[in-house]
């Protein structure tokens, strides 16, 4: 029984990829690429020789079958384009068949434009949601991102060239003028990663052609502000404070911050209060 590799390529730079993903599409038997063409330029960069079979969007059901087979024979190894497979590219099927067939699947990690893009943005790191690629009409786009509107985590999605002004318009119509980073050509020549609002974006790429691939990562949204205190509660606070020894202009202050009140408003109400007059 085989094993089906996942294996990370460059995204750009030749130099990003590890000594084991070299070792590893040395030794299987077979490489399941997603476009041939670009994939055996890459092996015969390192030496290699390997056999390869094309595996993409439109073939990969019926490759199944041919791949499976191999994997009885011995190890295959599944490559994208660039970057991580089976991450918006095709892959998910063919690891569901290899798991459900009893073979392991083992994924030899590399370059990943999300995580690239995501780590230099600027923007927080700790959660995250990734979309993908956006939908090609703005009214699906627009659809999903009013679904996300309200998402606190930090967004990332993946978008062509040709469609990132209007991508960007759409974010800002629906998000509002977020802090983004777009990342351009990462790891390539010209590797580009603009950091702003996403109005400035939206200017800077308006200046010429924009090219390479894109990476989107946008701020999540604020977290919404805490409800303001009812009159009730403003009125126990002050009477609380100044109980303690507190000047009613200092209370007023204090529970102005937390309450989301003015603080002359608290203050003209815990007035009203005839137990504050000693307060004041």
């Amino acid at each position: 029984m085989g094993t089906l590799y996942l294996v990370a390529t460059p995204i750009g730079n030749l130099e990003d990829i590890t000594a084991r993903a070299v070792r590893v599409l040395g030794q299987v038997r077979l490489v399941a690429a997603e476009d041939t063409r670009r994939t055996k330029p890459l092996l015969a960069h390192l030496g290699l020789s390997t056999e390869t079979t094309s595996y993409f969007e439109h073939n990969k059901l019926a490759k199944l079958d041919h791949i499976l087979s191999a994997l009885e024979l011995g190890d295959v190894a599944l490559v994208s384009d660039a970057g991580t497979p089976a991450i918006s590219d095709p892959g998910y099927e063919l690891v569901r068949a290899a798991l459900a067939a009893g073979h392991a699947v083992t994924p030899i990690p590399g370059a990943s434009a999300l995580l690239a893009a995501l780590a230099a943005s600027g923007l927080p790191t700790d959660a995250f949601v990734y979309l993908g690629f956006l939908p090609r009409k703005s009214a699906e786009r627009r659809s999903l991102l009013v679904e996300m509107a309200r998402e606190r985590r930090t967004l990332v999605a993946y978008e062509a060239p040709h469609r990132l002004l209007e991508a960007l318009d759409d974010l800002q119509a629906v998000l509002g003028d977020r802090p983004a980073a777009v990342a351009r050509e990462l790891t390539k020549l010209h590797e580009e990663i603009y950091r702003g609002p996403i109005s400035a974006a939206r200017a800077h790429f308006a200046q010429g052609e924009v090219l390479g691939e894109i990476t989107l990562v946008i701020g999540g949204a604020a977290a919404a502000p805490p409800a303001a205190w009812s009159e009730a509660q403003v009125r126990a606070e002050v009477a609380a404070l100044t109980a303690g020894g507190l000047r009613l202009k200092d209370a007023a202050r204090q529970v102005a911050e937390r309450a989301g009140w003015a603080q002359r408003e608290v203050y003209r109400l815990a007035a009203q209060d005839p137990a504050a007059d000693s307060a004041a």
